[in-house]
């Protein structure tokens, strides 16, 4: 009983948390395209390296504002990865990403849309969102 408990606290701490901030899904590279191909929205993926300080400040100053979070859920299949590890580092090699932060925008195919960098406030973050939009 304890253990569900534990559980259950969990699942609904990550289910605030998850709501708090842009929602990135926690899939393959593959499966986030597929999805993205049949829901027919651009991926917005956050290419980022775990050491790098302005990736932590955008994840803690930007992705978490109102008007960030409910343009980038609404609009977008969202995805986080870290470029040095995993398939992050297949994708670094894909993409061309050199520099960390950089944002991708992708269509269903796997196609890049829009490419940015670095550290940006609100506006600047939802005007380039708006760009891959359009």
């Amino acid at each position: 009983m304890r253990k569900l408990l534990s559980l259950l606290i969990l699942s609904i701490s990550v289910l605030i948390f998850s709501q708090e901030s842009i929602n990135f899904q926690n899939s393959t590279f593959k499966e986030i395209l597929a999805k993205a191909k049949s829901e027919k929205k651009l991926v917005f993926m956050d290419a980022y390296a775990a050491w790098c300080g302005p990736c932590k400040m955008m994840e803690k100053n930007v992705f978490p504002l109102p008007a960030v979070k409910e343009y980038y859920n609404a609009n977008f299949i969202n995805a986080r990865f870290d470029m040095e590890k995993g398939e992050g580092r297949e994708i670094a090699m894909k993409y061309g990403v050199r520099s960390y932060p950089t944002y991708l925008f992708l269509n269903g195919d796997g196609e890049l849309i829009l490419k940015n960098y670095g550290y940006m406030g609100e506006q600047e973050f939802l005007t380039i969102a708006k760009e891959a939009n359009d």
